[in-house]
């Protein structure tokens, strides 16, 4: 990009007001939310309608966009051949990941014993604050990788599309766009020009949902500061901390090493999510901002094909805050309660986890039901220990959503790199801030000064 391009670029970023900034609202947003949580806590309990709201719009259009951009990527791919490599490589990754996370989440539970000291009696826990949690569980345990794959497949497409069930939507979309690529003529290119032409109003739509993000923040913050308060923490304190820290670790160390290989810095990575990544933290949920954050990788070099492949399937395969939770906790429960771990134990833990943390994003209270299922599969930890941690789930669940998303981003910057999809000098100039402000591409076309990097 030559510098005539880059200087009015930067001409629109200095002209546009301040609280225009998306980033800016949100954080408005979020201080007042601590504030009226803090002074009037009963009404700000009342704001959570302001999230939930916010949440269901996302939640209507998430489905039918993943749709859209996996059946456009493969069946403008060309070669089926490339789109099943970047598949198996994507995979690889993940499995890779997922086991460092979830190991790292044992290792620091063991070096930092949260639990120790708490001395819980079970007979005292009431499990009827588990709810439905405890039968959602039931969908995952005792079936193994067999119910587990099998949960992959739809009843019906629209079953799949209705319930958001991201990858039941992703199976479909692959089967669909490769149907699409193999029949070939007028006709299959007809249905590919719709598809595309479907996704553009989509993310349209999502522009104008995202405007109203602010709102949903406030909401959010609001009622957990005055549900919750800061008192809430103290039992737990160390728990939280700890996941925090954790997450921490494994993106500025293990994500930063991988990021480091890819050719990527890792800070200007995360600055250019910053919009994003505080609306993630604040809603503790990264389905708001599945549309964007695949605008913007495409938008920073990385092949349509790949992102649209990568991000999806990583919504449900790769959820790395996630990995290092379950174990965590799992072993936060054994300590609270007194219950010995032997090292089959832990093995055993491990094994179950790397099957269970696998399609948890289309489940309900997937943290929670999820966990239960692990639990259920290591009959020496007292399931009943799940209710330890559900007072803290939505302030872990910050975290967790937005090192799951860091995760995912991280993940297709490296199959891309891996495969030979980043354009490099395209990325640097984007993070450098050489390009348009990026903000307004979910709205319409990318601005000359950032091409989108068309499909293979």
């Amino acid at each position: 990009m030559s510098a005539s391009m880059a200087a009015p670029a930067e001409a629109v970023k200095s002209s546009a007001p301040l609280y225009k900034s998306l980033f800016v609202q949100v954080i408005v947003a979020l201080l007042l939310g601590i504030v009226l949580g803090m002074a009037a806590p009963d009404f700000a309990v009342q704001l959570k309608v302001l999230s939930d709201g916010f949440l269901k719009l996302i939640s209507m259009i998430v489905a039918p966009i993943v749709f859209c951009v996996v059946v456009h990527g493969i069946a403008g791919a060309g070669d089926l051949k490339k789109v099943g490599r970047v598949g198996v490589k994507a995979l690889v990754y993940f499995e890779v990941m997922t086991t460092i996370a979830l190991a790292l989440g044992i290792v620091l539970a063991y070096l930092f014993g949260p639990g120790h000291g708490m001395n819980i009696n079970t007979a005292t826990l009431d499990g009827t604050a588990l709810g439905s949690y405890a039968d959602n569980a039931h969908k995952l345990q005792g079936g193994g990788l067999s119910a587990f794959i099998l949960n992959i497949i739809p009843s019906t497409s629209f079953d799949a599309l209705a319930r958001n069930d991201v990858l039941q939507v992703l199976f479909f979309a692959v089967l669909f766009g490769v149907s699409l690529a193999l029949y070939r003529g007028p006709q299959a290119q007809k249905v590919s020009d719709m598809i595309e032409a479907v996704s553009g109003v989509l993310f349209k739509a999502m522009s104008l949902i995202v405007r109203v993000a602010p709102f949903g923040v406030l909401g959010a913050v609001a009622y957990t500061v005055g549900r919750y308060g800061v008192g809430s923490l103290k039992q737990l304190l160390s728990l939280v901390v700890l996941y925090y820290v954790s997450v921490l670790l494994f993106v500025f160390v293990v994500l930063g090493a991988v990021m480091r290989m890819a050719g990527i810095n890792l800070f200007k990575f995360l600055a250019y999510m910053r919009e994003e990544l505080t609306i993630v933290l604040s809603t503790a949920s990264s389905d708001a901002v599945l549309p964007q954050i695949m605008r913007k990788l495409e938008v920073m070099g990385i092949k349509k094909s790949t992102v649209g492949l990568v991000v999806p399937t990583g919504y449900s395969f790769n959820l790395d805050a996630f990995s290092i939770y379950l174990t965590l906790a799992v072993v936060f429960i054994a300590q609270a309660t007194n219950t010995p771990l032997s090292f089959g134990d832990l093995l055993l833990v491990l094994g179950v986890s790397l099957i269970t943390s696998k399609g948890a994003h289309g489940v309900p209270g997937s943290a929670i039901v999820i966990l239960a299922a692990t639990l259920n599969a290591v009959p020496s930890i007292p399931a009943i220990g799940l209710v330890l941690v559900l007072s803290v789930d939505w302030f872990i669940g910050m975290a967790r959503a937005l090192g799951n998303l860091i995760g995912n981003c991280v993940a297709t910057v490296v199959v891309a790199a891996w495969e030979g999809d980043l354009d490099h000098e395209k990325a640097r100039q984007v993070l450098n801030g050489m390009a348009t402000d990026v903000s307004d591409v979910v709205e319409g076309p990318v601005p000359e000064a950032v091409p989108v990097a068309s499909a293979v």
